[in-house]
């Protein structure tokens, strides 16, 4: 492209005159390749995702001017009348007027809409500091949208859970039906992992919550900015310590990404036993055909791509930690393009992808439904008692442990090698089994009656956090709470963001 005539101001395109120029160093602008390949894009990418970030730090950064007496408040209120009414229309990507950067387009705009020159404003400014502010503000406005979210889907997860506390059905160990459980047993461990995940994640934003602005491009800035004031302004607890770290780190960019991608983990997990439950030969669970699929060739067919699309997204979601990772490693500690920009490139992405999981999951909670007859149907054609059959030989007829793990095993091989049902009882075959072992039963009516009623399995857990219906129900309880104490603390942490702002604007005489 030609280069800028750096002579006069003009135009905020490349149709007029170049404005003055940015720098006395470089007097080119960006070239197209530049500009198609790399600027314009990541202009796009922080007009739909920053915009709103920056110019808030330039609200609060216009007030901290006239606070230091730089700028009269007369000067700081035009500034801020000229920011309030920016938005992603007012800027175009221009490489002979801004060099396709947002600050610089940003200033222009503002430059333009003034009633009279500012000179000082900008000075003792770096980009670096409110683009790693920036983007950190974005981060934690999504952040805390997720938190939110989470929790709404764990709502729907544990209303679920109560629902179904009380219905037989077969739990699996290593791919094998294992033991009676019921569906509320298992959401109130899905429901737990999702409050662990709240936690994790308001702790990841607490740790995040330090504003690096005022740390300048690396070491600090010669004015006596109140650091602190700003950060309460932009609704951060605080204002980070470090000038080098506020603009070197992107390791919350890491962290945010990782505690996405291990409870995508999870979420897979969670799906991919809800795709066996839903299959033809199980069919423990059904969706309404709003969320169903069909087969083009198979009439028959009626499947739950939903379930399949949400395992297959919750795999984005480690993908993105990796390249947030993979983007940082090796590189120096200090303010860098690699770092601040292409490492962080899919931090929007991922939080989209969570966005639309969780949106998924909450709509597929809400509206799944279980079919006792065929869990309990499962449940009484499998030998799910063993276990409670080798507790009762040793309880009550005084047989070693491990020997008597043999007998019921051996027990339960030889009633199905004679075709009896899992609750037709057979004494004298449990009598025959221990006998060829060298045991004498006195009681074998006793034992077998202990563990052959599938509506009792669950029933027989007495340990805290069992699959006993009122276990159940004592930890769905506490859930209850914490799913109110979380909500309330995402709330609030939003609300104290918002409330910054709205100071911002009233201390620049605006109306929010």
């Amino acid at each position: 492209m030609k280069a800028a005539d750096n002579t006069g101001a003009g135009t905020d395109d490349d149709t007029g005159p170049a404005r003055a120029p940015l720098s006395g160093r470089v007097s080119g602008t960006p070239s197209e390749l530049w500009h198609e390949e790399i600027l314009g894009p990541h202009f796009a990418y922080e007009l739909k995702n920053l915009l709103p970030w920056y110019v808030a730090i330039e609200k609060v950064l216009a007030v901290e001017y006239a606070r230091l007496g730089v700028l009269t408040e007369a000067d700081a209120e035009a500034l801020g009348q000229a920011l309030h009414t920016l938005d992603a229309e007012a800027l175009t990507a221009s490489p002979a007027a801004n060099m396709s950067d947002i600050s610089f387009a940003l200033e222009r705009h503002v430059e333009q809409r003034l009633p009279r020159p500012i000179p000082a404003w900008h000075v003792d400014r770096s980009r670096n500091d409110s683009q790693a502010t920036a983007q950190l503000m974005f981060g934690r406005s999504e952040l805390a949208d997720i938190g939110a979210r989470l929790v709404e889907f764990g709502t729907a997860v544990h209303q679920l859970a109560e629902a179904t506390r009380e219905l037989p059905m077969p739990g699996h160990t290593h791919f094998q039906a294992a033991q009676i459980i019921t569906p509320g047993f298992y959401l109130a461990a899905v429901s737990d992992r999702i409050l662990h995940t709240s936690r994790r994640l308001l702790h990841t934003y607490d740790g995040l919550d330090a504003c690096p602005l005022g740390s300048g491009a690396m070491a600090g800035q010669h004015l006596a900015w109140d650091r602190d004031r700003m950060a309460r302004l932009l609704g951060f607890r605080r204002s980070h310590p470090l000038a080098l770290v506020g603009v070197a780190s992107r390791g919350w960019v890491a962290e945010v990404t990782a505690e996405l991608g291990v409870f995508g983990t999870e979420l897979s997990r969670f799906s991919s036993d809800l795709l066996t439950w839903g299959s033809s030969e199980l069919g423990f669970i059904d969706l309404p055909d709003e969320l169903c699929g069909i087969s083009s060739a198979m009439p028959q067919k009626r499947n739950f791509p939903v379930l399949e699309r949400i395992r297959g997204r919750t795999s984005h979601l480690a993908t993105y930690h990796l390249d947030a990772v993979l983007g940082q490693r090796n590189t120096p500690f200090t303010n860098l393009v690699e770092v601040g920009k292409e490492a962080g490139a899919n931090l929007a992405t991922a939080y989209t992808t969570m966005r639309s999981v969780l949106r998924l999951f909450t709509e597929v909670m809400g509206r799944l439904s279980f079919r006792a007859d065929r869990m309990r149907a499962a449940c009484e054609r499998e030998y799910l008692g063993g276990f409670a059959l080798a507790n009762a030989l040793t309880l009550e007829e005084g047989l070693p442990w491990r020997r008597a793990q043999v007998v019921a095993g051996a027990y339960i091989v030889a009633a199905m090698e004679a075709g009896l049902a899992p609750d037709k009882a057979d004494t004298d075959l449990l009598c025959r089994v221990a006998s060829e072992r060298g045991f004498a039963l006195s009681s074998p009516a006793s034992v077998l009656d202990s563990v052959s009623d599938t509506d009792t399995g669950p029933r027989r857990m007495r340990s805290a956090g069992s699959a006993h219906p009122d276990a159940t129900a004592a930890v769905l309880r506490e859930q209850t709470v914490e799913y109110e104490r979380l909500r309330t603390e995402w709330a609030r942490r939003s609300a104290t963001v918002a409330a910054g702002l709205a100071e911002t604007d009233t201390l620049l005489g605006l109306v929010r």
